[in-house]
Formats: structure tokens, sequence, C-alpha cells
């Protein structure tokens, strides 16, 4: 970001602008929402200016702006629409101290406005730092059509209520019951009656959720996705946006935990390949004390939880404790490998079944039916194997599988980082050590790239030969 948002503080501050026309009347517009002494200095100010000076909305000085003009001034407009004389009173802003922007000149300016959803207190702030104006457009349409109108009033009168909302305990009971009163109870009561009956429906809603049976926490078991965020499910993000507790494997994306809510405690429980790692009974046990405190708990997977996922211990974790569960699916490694290479798992008349296999598993390498594997055709997806790939080569060979069957392996699948090797069953390694891939990989035994795609993104074996 080349801008930070803020909000800044403007109460009984000064907000001087300079200029009279169409640009300073646009500005004004959304100044005149605050609580600031707005000051105007303009030599021929608008009708409309000059009306609002005349209802005591702003101070006018029909003049240009002079030196000292924006003393103690929080924040300095030049909306004059000439490019000279906005350069001339933005320097002297710049000297009175005051944070200056200058209309259609983000280049110049310290400050940018963004597009506003005014229900004040609530307010929601939109900006594309100038790229895109056409999007903060739709965007603000979009909030405002699911923001209720009676909202502003709800978060005004709910302000006072929340010393008296500190008896529900800290959480997802008392998230849900401003959630019950913002978006439910409230809009209907003010809808129905209108504002006088706020305060008796949060007394009412307080008293339902205080005598609300205590509930159980709630765990869901969700796939994260390969590691692109725009593949990650929609269930999956509502499921992010809910959790008190996040508890995440090593494969999962900084981007994607970055979905989390913000108050949610993130908790890294990776495992390493033949390194470092967190036992799995710790997993689950970390699992239940978090749902036994009442928490929502997202248990977050790279892939596909059902695919190499340790999910039945987890899920046997949560029912021996009596937990309530949910399983999310995510695009597990193989389906977005396999699409990145143009290529599909399965084709008529050359294979109507595809294998997803390991490469070691909890006792070291992983068996399979090699003989089975080896016929031509077949098509495999290797997941974990890196370090078992001269193992997975040398039982394919010796069970009779055609050296030149096509493999490849992709990297960081999804990512800005991904890499994709074309290789062959008899050179898998020592091309993979050769590659010295430091992420995570998929190999596909039986596929390679599509003709058609980019050569800039594949690797052929002689890159490392």
């Amino acid at each position: 970001m080349d801008h930070f948002p803020v909000f800044m503080a403007v109460a009984g501050r000064r907000i001087v602008l300079s200029g009279g026309g169409d640009a300073a009347m646009a500005k004004l517009r959304l100044i005149m929402k605050t609580t600031a002494h707005v000051s105007v200095f303009a030599e021929d100010a608008s009708p409309e200016i000059q009306g609002w000076a005349a209802e005591g909305k702003l101070t006018l000085v029909n003049r240009a702006v002079e030196p000292g003009d924006a003393m103690c001034a929080v924040l300095f407009y030049a909306a004059n629409e000439d490019d000279a004389e906005d350069a001339r009173v933005a320097a002297i802003a710049h000297a009175d101290g005051a944070k200056v922007n200058i209309v259609d000149n983000l280049a110049d300016s310290q400050f940018i406005t963004p597009a506003i959803v005014d229900r004040d207190p609530v307010v929601v702030a939109i900006g594309t730092e100038g790229a895109a104006p056409v999007v903060a457009r739709k965007v603000k349409a979009d909030i405002e059509a699911q923001l209720p109108v009676s909202l502003g009033v709800l978060a005004r009168i709910g302000k006072t209520f929340r010393s008296a909302v500190e008896v529900l305990p800290m959480g997802a009971k008392r998230r849900t019951f401003w959630s019950d009163f913002y978006f439910n109870a409230g809009p209907k009561a003010v809808e129905s009656v209108g504002q006088s009956a706020v305060i008796p429906t949060l007394e009412a809603l307080l008293d339902k959720h205080i005598m609300a049976t205590e509930k159980a926490g709630h765990v869901d078991l969700v796939g994260a996705g390969p590691g692109d965020p725009e593949l990650l499910t929609l269930k999956a993000r509502n499921a992010l946006d809910k959790a008190d507790v996040v508890i995440h494997d090593r494969l999962v994306t900084p981007e994607i935990l970055e979905l989390a809510r913000r108050e949610a405690v993130i908790i890294d429980a990776g495992k390493t390949g033949f390194g470092p790692a967190m036992a799995q009974g710790d997993i689950d046990a970390l699992i239940v004390e978090h749902a036994l405190k009442g928490h929502h708990v997202v248990r977050l997977k790279a892939g596909d939880p059902t695919v190499f996922g340790r999910l039945d211990e987890e899920i046997d974790a949560c029912d021996a404790a009596g937990i309530s569960w949910r399983v999310v699916p995510g695009i597990t490694a193989a389906s977005a490998a396999v699409a990145n290479i143009g290529q599909s798992l399965t084709k008529r008349n050359r294979n109507s079944s595809v294998r997803f296999i390991t490469g070691h598993d909890t006792k070291g390498y992983a068996d399979h039916d090699w003989r089975a594997l080896a016929q031509n055709g077949e098509v495999a997806a290797i997941y974990m194997g890196k370090k078992s790939a001269r193992f997975i080569q040398g039982r394919l060979l010796m069970h009779g599988a055609d050296p030149a069957t096509p493999v490849t392996i992709i990297e960081n699948v999804s990512r800005t980082d991904q890499q994709i090797i074309a290789t062959t069953l008899s050179d898998l390694e020592p091309t993979l050590t050769r590659a010295n891939l430091r992420g995570p990989a998929i190999t596909f035994y039986g596929l390679a790239p599509r003709a058609a795609m980019d050569a800039a993104d594949t690797l052929p074996l002689e890159e490392f030969a």
C-alpha cells in the first residue's frame, strides 16, 4: 500500500479549503458531514457555497489564501481547478503545518479522500489509490446495499449499552448477541415501531442471551487449497471469518491466513516431512482444548483435508470429546497442478482411473501396487514424493515400467513462484536432486505438460543437466 488507511480525528478542529467551484463543492459535501470547523477561501464562490455559509455550515472568506490562513488546520484541500494556484496555496498550507490534498493531483497530495459509506458512526472508507475510481464506486454501492439504513442509529444506541453486555462472556457469545441486535432484532424494531423501541429491544435481547444454554464449541476441518487465495472455497472463507481460533499446518500460505478474523488466535501446528513436527496427538488435544472452551475452531489444512490429511484422527478426537464438527473440502494439490499443466487426470482411451498415492507414510517410504502402476497408460498423482523419488523410480522400473514414461513435478502449486519440471521416469533422479526444490511439490507419473503451454513456465530436464 502506498497510502495507509486511517480515520483522522477532526471534531472541533479546522479543515480549510481553497476554491469555490464544482471541485470545491464536491469535497465540501463530504467535509460538511463532519463536526469540524470548515473554512473556505474563494474570491468568487458559487451560490451553493455562499448559501452554506449563510446557513452557518461553514465560514466563507472572499479572497485567495494567504500565509497563516491554514494555521491549526488538520486538513487542507486545494480545489481551485488551476494547477498554478493549487500549487501556490498548497505550499502555504504545508508551511502552516496542515496535511494537504490537491484535488485530482495524487502525486503531490499527502492524503487522499476515499469513497465513503456513511452510517455514522459506522463509516466504511473505500480507496483504490487513484487507480480505479469505478471499482471504488461499485464496492461502495455493494456495501450500501448490504448495511441496514438504521445501522447508524443502532450503533449510537448500542455504544451506550456496551457495559451492560459485558455480563456475557467474551468471544462467540458476545459476538452472537451484537450480530443478532445489529442485523436482526434492531432493524426490525426500528422498522416496526421506531427508535423508541431500540432500548427495550436491547434489554429483552440481552435477557434472552443470558438465559440461553451455553453452547459447546465447534470445529471446522477446512481445506485451504494449494495456496492461491482465489482457489479458497466460499464456505472456507466464511469459516475463517467466524473463527475464534485457527490451527493451521505449515503449507497454508500467509495470504490465506490474512483472511482470518483479526481477533482470531492463530496457531501454527506445522509438520515438516522428515523434520520437526508437532505430534498428531498434540494437535488433536489442541483442537479439543479450544473447542471445549466454547470457541469456534478452524483446523486449516493445505489442499483438501480428506486427502492425506489425518482427518479421521481429528474427527475421532472431536467425537470422543462430544464436540460438533464439519468438514469443508478444499481443492487438492493434484487438481490445481494438473490444471496448471493443461492436462486432465483421466482421459478416454488413455486411463479410466487415477491413483492418489503418497511417497512416504508414518513408517517411512510408502509401498504400493507397483506392478499395476507400471502398466502402460497408468496415471498417478504422488504427494510427498520429493525425498522418496529414487525409491519410487526404482520400484516402477523394477516392475517393468517404460523408462520413457513422462513425469512432471510441480513445485509450489498455484502460487506466484510455481515451477514446473518435465522429465521422464528414467531421469526422475537425479533431476529432482539437481533441481534443489525447497517448496512443497506434487509429482505426476504418466503426465507431461501440454505442448501448447508457455515454454517459459516449464523447465525441461536439460535445465538441470
